[in-house]
């Protein structure tokens, strides 16, 4: 019984390395697609794949060539804030992921948050929610 235990693991074994590797995309793409410039110019516009740029270990994506190099010549004037990751939950001591259409401008700075809730209790004192945020965030997001 134990000999074709072993066969059976062998056969296994020989059989799951001969299997191709699937990794996918291992990039992660910033703001879901959206333009980080557009922002700052009317209202969020989904970027394309055409238009990119490679910054803070993401690919950017941008409506135009004009919106990547205006990011690419200044990136902390156009990112959001806590990496694109909800200023709320930030705030609060955790992450939670951005939603790309529910954002501020504030002080001339990007900030998403998850949802329309996070939104509105991040609005009654801004200003102590952003000091807090900062705060926390090196203890969050270490890397």
């Amino acid at each position: 019984m134990r000999k074709l235990s072993v066969n059976v693991l062998a056969v296994a074994f020989v059989y799951l390395i001969t299997l191709p590797a699937h990794a996918g995309n291992q990039l992660a793409t910033a703001i879901a697609g959206y333009d980080a410039v557009s922002y700052f110019s009317g209202e969020p516009t989904r970027g394309e794949a055409r238009f990119n740029h490679f910054w803070n270990g993401a690919v950017c994506y941008f409506s135009s060539g004009e919106n990547r190099d205006k990011f690419k010549a200044d990136p902390a004037s156009f990112a959001p804030q806590f990496d694109g990751y909800c200023a709320w939950a930030a705030s609060q001591g955790y992450k939670a992921p951005g939603d790309p259409l529910v954002y501020a401008i504030e002080d001339n700075k990007l900030y998403l948050q998850v949802h329309p809730r996070a939104q509105g209790l991040w609005q009654e004192d801004i200003p102590k929610y952003v000091a807090a945020g900062n705060e926390n965030w090196p203890r969050i997001h270490p890397y």
